[in-house]
């Protein structure tokens, strides 16, 4: 399966936390049981440095993937995966746009569920 295609904006100084559905061809949830996700994003695919990364181990502001919706109480069984990004985490970011994409790990299998590019939109209350 070819990772999905979503772009997002990050907006700085503010929290960013959207919910994604994934779900197998017959539209059945896929249980994340087992899974652990992982994201980056950097400044082109081929780049080195590393804007953000997330992951399903949760920074101590909430900020990574949550295997358990973006309320963080959904069922694994659900296939709902939040990601969140705090208005501390987002302040400390500082580009233009920028490339990621979100892969479910379960032992050796890796799939990258999505792909695209970020953008940042930089907020002017500080």
């Amino acid at each position: 399966m070819a990772a999905g295609k979503y772009s997002f904006i990050i907006e700085q100084g503010a929290t960013t936390n959207f919910q994604i559905n994934w779900n197998d061809e017959s539209g059945s949830a896929i249980d994340l049981s087992g899974y652990h996700a992982r994201m980056q994003i950097r400044p082109n695919v081929d780049a080195s440095d590393v804007f953000l990364s997330l992951s399903s181990s949760l920074k101590s502001d909430n900020t990574g993937i949550n295997l358990s919706g973006s309320n963080f109480i959904t069922p694994l069984a659900s296939g709902s995966i939040g990601v969140y990004i705090s208005a501390a985490s987002s302040s400390a970011l500082n580009f233009g746009e920028a490339f990621y994409d979100l892969e479910l790990v379960k032992g050796n299998e890796v799939t990258r569920l999505l792909e695209g590019k970020v953008k940042l939109s930089k907020n002017v209350t500080r």
